[in-house]
């Protein structure tokens, strides 16, 4: 704990700055029947220390009685961090990455589906203590090149978001915690292969369509080490990566402001449904100005209603979210180009030509294009 201290107030020296707190070891889990593999010497050493302390005991009740105080003495050791660090500083989300973790390898297996076992929910019942102390969750979603543009990415990726949020729900009788997810733009057993977009829309897009509130993009100093790894990186950010961000962003957004009045986001009817937040592209283009990618376009009717079919809305914390009836989306649509189409234009109009790389890019186009 005092180690912990000192970790917050070097890495977070500001008490008053809002961000994400993600508490990140790896060596052993919370549960007893987790501790698997190169873990199971937790619990061989936790047996030994009942059996020295008690020789009486025989192996099946010294082993009942060591994972009843390891689990014990986790829960403690979490629960208090997390509460220190939300003392310390109320403003940042706290959780564990990694938690929820949903196991649902095995994607090889002809018969995949990616959901959650019952005996996987079970156990993450078990740590509902976990799950009333945080205040966001940060389950993982890296990849596997075997699992490079292959749809069952897509499968394991929307069921680790949908325990994560299943789980945030259980503590709270109304909004839930906000749930981000880790990823990588690289695969994890080959860190010099770059996702493809169809890997960021298994991802990132799975992800937020599901109702994710974020993504963590997280990477190691192995990844990029050389100056052709570096520029690779470069290269793929503008190229890939940034734009599709800038698209999922900018949809989303549209989402809540249309459907949910801005009180919400948006999450599919159906989990299991292969609908998306992303712009139609006979609408919308993103573009780079001055640094920045901006979204350029505006929204249909039709466009309104897709979403409306395919999604609903999940209120932020007391707020009412009402997903607006086809009628409502018409208004709101007529209203915002009235309000909002001149002042954006000005800004945009200014932004764009002060970059001579966009100067093929008129006044009129601009505000013909506007997303609004």
């Amino acid at each position: 704990m005092n180690k912990a201290r000192a970790d917050i107030n070097y890495y977070i020296p500001s008490k008053t700055s809002r961000g994400l707190a993600v508490i990140d070891w790896e060596e052993w889990r919370p549960l007893w029947d987790r501790n698997w593999g190169t873990k199971r010497i937790y619990q061989t050493l936790s047996v030994a220390h009942v059996l020295q302390t008690n020789r009486s005991l025989t192996l099946q009740q010294a082993t009942e009685k060591a994972k009843q105080q390891f689990q014990l003495a986790a829960r403690s050791l979490m629960s208090r961090m997390v509460a220190m660090g939300r003392a310390m500083r109320p403003n940042y989300l706290w959780g564990f990455y990694l938690f929820p973790n949903c196991y649902n390898y095995g994607w090889l297996d002809p018969d995949y589906t990616g959901q959650c076992s019952k005996e996987v929910r079970e156990q993450n019942d078990e740590l509902l203590w976990l799950w009333e102390s945080s205040t966001a969750l940060y389950p993982s979603v890296y990849l596997q090149a075997s699992l490079a543009d292959n749809p069952r990415a897509a499968l394991m990726v929307r069921n680790r978001v949908q325990e994560a949020l299943r789980v945030s729900a259980l503590p709270r009788q109304s909004g839930t915690a906000p749930v981000f997810v880790y990823t990588r733009p690289v695969f994890i057993d080959q860190n010099r292969h770059f996702l493809s977009q169809g890997d960021l829309v298994s991802t990132i897009g799975e992800s937020a369509a599901v109702g994710a509130s974020g993504a963590v993009l997280w990477g190691a100093s192995a990844d990029y080490d050389d100056q052709a790894s570096c520029e690779s990186l470069a290269s793929y950010l503008s190229s890939t990566l940034n734009p599709y961000i800038t698209n999922v962003t900018a949809a989303t957004q549209l989402c809540s402001n249309f459907l949910c009045q801005g009180n919400g986001r948006c999450v599919r009817k159906n989990y299991n449904s292969n609908h998306y937040l992303h712009l139609n592209p006979e609408n919308f283009r993103v573009v780079h100005v001055k640094n920045r990618y901006l979204v350029l376009g505006r929204p249909t009717l039709a466009d309104l209603k897709t979403l409306s079919r395919r999604f609903t809305c999940q209120c932020y914390k007391g707020l009412s979210c009402t997903p607006r009836t086809y009628s409502e989306l018409a208004k709101a649509l007529i209203f915002s180009v009235k309000q909002g189409l001149h002042q954006k234009a000005h800004s945009l109009n200014k932004a764009v030509l002060d970059d001579p790389q966009q100067a093929s890019i008129t006044k009129d186009n601009i505000k013909k294009n506007l997303k609004v």
